[in-house]
């Protein structure tokens, strides 16, 4: 899949003069059941991919399947009824929120959208059972978003895209405006109520530990790219693309003696605009291991071994007498860095 936002030229008549690659060939899969976390930093358009698998941004190429549905050639129609079983838990509590409307009101909206539990007497039942399975007392239906913390109206999010019974819920940065004692709670909440409800979340942060707390599987973008994906454990244990492992080695350990032992990866330069993107491997200007085929050949991901991929020539093939062919075999990522867990 691909999103890309066109660059206009200024003055009267504005020309396209080039395109944002906030996402630029993202294939990925999404298991039922699972909780699939993408991390990577600000820009990498993670969150951008996440709003263009519900078509809240449209994407300019490839599909996104739902069910064996392509949800990009839905009408409108289908499309709002396809948002019951597909939802997103916003970033911002404080803006996702109508001010206007009380709790009750909010959480009541897609009832009333998706003509479910119609009548007053059971819409406010099933809202005060929405509150309850979010852990907030129902009498706070009356109250308004302004009345309550952050960690409080980001539950009155989780539990408005619950209304609708969804199979897939994806959580847009969810915990990142939180504090962090309240952020552990948020995560917790989130896990519970995937495991009782049986839901499909595809949990987007920056954050690598909050990632790694909760997912079962993690993709890694950077810059419009799918780098790596990996079960959660194993991606801790031996993280195969070098930025990966720089993103693990800025998590801090709770052991000080580990951390002071660790090795510590900081990536030179800074994040490549997403309007010029470099030639090759897109990693290749920060990655210390860059080295022949990286400006000229963009690599593929690649199975590492046991449903590991990586995109990473490190992982490929490289020419025959090319000195870093047997550092790439003996230099492995486990004894570069200790992410510890």
């Amino acid at each position: 899949m691909q999103v890309h936002f066109p660059v206009r030229s200024k003055g009267v008549r504005r020309r396209q003069t080039g395109a944002v690659r906030a996402v630029d060939g993202v294939d990925l899969d999404v298991r039922r059941g699972e909780v699939l976390g993408l991390v990577g930093e600000s820009g990498c358009g993670k969150s951008t991919l996440g709003n263009a698998l519900l078509r809240l941004v449209e994407p300019t190429g490839g599909s996104v399947e739902f069910d064996g549905t392509d949800v990009t050639a839905l009408s409108r129609p289908a499309l709002r009824a396809l948002r019951r079983r597909a939802v997103m838990v916003f970033q911002d509590p404080y803006a996702s929120l109508d001010p206007r409307l009380t709790v009750g009101q909010t959480i009541a909206e897609p009832l009333q959208v998706h003509g479910l539990h119609p009548g007053a007497a059971a819409r406010a039942a099933r809202v005060a059972e929405l509150l309850e399975l979010v852990g907030m007392d129902p009498s706070v239906a009356s109250r308004y978003p302004h009345e309550f913390s952050g960690g409080q109206r980001q539950r009155v999010g989780i539990a408005r895209a619950l209304a609708g019974e969804p199979d897939f819920v994806v959580c847009d940065e969810a915990i990142a405006s939180l504090d962090v004692s309240v952020q552990a709670q948020v995560l917790n909440l989130l896990r519970s109520l995937q495991r009782r409800l049986g839901l499909t979340l595809l949990f987007v942060s920056h954050d690598l530990a909050a990632v790694r707390h909760l997912s079962d599987r993690i993709a890694v973008m950077y810059l419009g790219r799918v780098v790596e994906v990996a079960d959660a454990a194993e991606l801790s244990r031996s993280p195969q693309h070098p930025y990966t492992q720089a993103l693990l080695s800025a998590v801090p350990l709770p052991s000080p003696k580990l951390e002071r032992a660790r090795e510590r990866i900081v990536l030179t330069g800074d994040v490549p605009s997403a309007a010029r993107v470099p030639s090759g491997c897109r990693f290749r200007t920060r990655c210390r291991h860059a080295f022949a085929p990286c400006p000229d050949v963009d690599p593929a991901l690649q199975d590492v071994g046991g449903g590991h991929t990586a995109a990473c020539h490190l992982h490929g093939v490289v020419a025959v007498g090319d000195p870093r062919a047997l550092r790439s075999q003996v230099d492995t990522p486990s004894s570069r860095t200790q992410p510890g867990g």
